[in-house]
């Protein structure tokens, strides 16, 4: 999905002065010296987690015999996973066993959560050697926790205040005059889009690649801030020299 068009940003700042006008640097500022502003940042965020879901199967006359061909793969599986440091918690099973007509079959689903894409692809690719057809792997599912959007959020805020904060500045030095504190920050708008929250769902097509996976699920998002400052005096010639 593409970005939005960025926000237009404006600056104007009140300059009219009292009749002390001219003020001294670390002086007080002056009532009425105002500069506002407003200012933007976008950022984007990679997903931070991935979700592979493996499904296996096995249908044998014997009871016994169903349950342990499954058993045995099962416990590869997580032998792998945890060699490649995987937690435990991050491993789910849920198995079904059923008869079929005059069989017995035992079917099994292991979804593995990672933090680490690299360890996700030697992990699956190993698991497709050693297991071959008797395992099915899905596509990897992107997505971000909740912790890492709200990391999204504030760094995109911190960012546009930080932005307003420069453009105050460079508005200041332009009519000789010095920044003093902030009066008011706001926040104006808050955007986000692109992303995926952690869904059991995909809808990404499986002829995607990894990194167009990857791209599809990363999240954006954009802020725009108006803030007041104050407006001290004449700027400090020697130290803009310094």
């Amino acid at each position: 999905m593409a970005p939005p068009a960025p926000p237009p940003s404006r600056v104007f700042a009140e300059l009219d002065l009292a009749p002390a006008a001219e003020g001294r640097v670390g002086s007080p500022a002056l009532p009425g010296r105002e500069v506002h502003v407003s200012g933007s940042a976008e950022l984007s965020a990679r997903p931070d987690r991935a979700r592979v879901s493996l499904r296996l199967g096995s249908r044998k006359e014997a009871a016994v015999a169903a349950r342990s061909s499954v058993s045995r793969r099962l416990q590869y599986i997580a032998h792998c996973a945890r060699l490649r440091g995987v937690p435990e918690e991050n491993m789910t099973v849920t198995e079904d066993f059923s008869r079929v007509e005059n069989t017995y079959q035992m079917e099994a689903e292991v979804c593995i959560i990672f933090s680490d894409f690299g360890k996700m692809q030697n992990v699956c690719n190993l698991l497709t050697e050693k297991l071959g057809t008797s395992v099915t792997i899905s596509p990897p599912h992107f997505y971000h926790t909740p912790e890492a959007i709200d990391t999204l959020r504030r760094q995109v805020c911190v960012t546009a205040v930080g932005n307003t904060h420069r453009k105050a500045q460079e508005v200041c030095r332009l009519f000789g005059q010095a920044l003093g504190k902030p009066l008011l920050i706001k926040e104006e708008e808050a955007k986000e889009w692109g992303g995926h929250i952690d869904s059991h769902l995909s809808h990404s097509a499986d002829s995607q690649t990894l990194q167009e996976r990857i791209h599809n699920a990363t999240a954006y998002a954009s802020c725009r801030v108006f803030a007041v400052f104050e407006i001290k005096g004449k700027e400090n010639r020697i130290n803009k020299l310094l």
